[in-house]
């Protein structure tokens, strides 16, 4: 499998699948023979530890940002593994464990010491980072508004007309037209009238009067959000010698 170096570093990180297709995990390191043909990746699983299995590469198939191995998800995650992040070279040993374990053809150039991944497969270079402001809002209570009834007590002044009898004596002559109605009589006698007077009275009642209650809306408002972002700068320190002139 010949690979050129922008290949080779966009292998970080893909999808390493076995023969049925299911995942294993993702790549974490990639190796290269003495001639510079990448030969052997290590394998990142989602199992807690310090220690990648390790794959061969080159009976592997690249299919789309996914590297698919002829082997079954034990095979790999059982191969014999290396630390994470490992800067050291394959062995001898190592690599005669690797091609016992998945049964491969050995020969006697295969059986030399792989060069480090880094120095093969991953040249220097950082990932620079920065943050950025995602501005937003958050609902939260802020008041609190109320109703509350309380009684009080008020004066009333008002009128209301009134009726009461009074007395007029009214005095009428009898003459001889009505004489005859009347029986003369002389003696003492009394007669009575009752006198009836209306006065004010108060009764009270409770009726519904008013309907009373809160209601809400919202108002869209612009205020200002002032905020500090980090963000990393990248020098290179190139020798004069070394730098690109255009």
């Amino acid at each position: 499998m010949r690979l050129t170096e922008q290949q080779t570093r966009s292998l970080y990180g893909q999808d390493v699948q076995d023969r049925s297709g299911a995942k294993i995990g993702s790549v974490g390191q990639v190796w290269a023979d003495a001639a510079g043909e990448p030969t052997w990746v290590s394998v990142r699983t989602d199992i807690p530890g310090r220690h990648q299995s390790m794959a061969p590469l080159h009976t592997a198939q690249l299919q789309e940002g996914r590297v698919r191995v002829p082997y079954d998800k034990s095979t790999v995650r059982s191969a014999p593994a290396v630390e994470s992040g490992t800067d050291q070279p394959l062995g001898v040993d190592q690599l005669t464990q690797l091609y016992r374990h998945y049964q491969l053809p050995v020969r006697s150039a295969a059986l030399q010491p792989e060069p480090s991944p880094q120095r093969a497969a991953n040249p220097p270079e950082m990932i620079r980072s920065e943050e950025r402001l995602r501005v937003g809002t958050e609902r939260e209570p802020v008041a609190t508004a109320r109703l509350r009834k309380r009684v009080v007590t008020e004066n009333v002044h008002t009128t209301v007309p009134v009726q009461h009898d009074e007395v007029t004596v009214v005095r009428e002559p009898i003459t001889a037209a009505n004489r005859g109605d009347v029986r003369p009589h002389i003696g003492e006698d009394e007669r009575e009238l009752v006198l009836h007077a209306e006065h004010p009275v108060a009764a009270k009642e409770r009726v519904p009067v008013e309907r009373v209650r809160l209601t809400s809306h919202e108002v869209v408002e612009q205020r200002p959000v002032h905020a500090q972002v980090q963000r990393e700068v990248v020098d290179a320190d190139v020798p004069e010698q070394a730098r690109r002139t255009d």
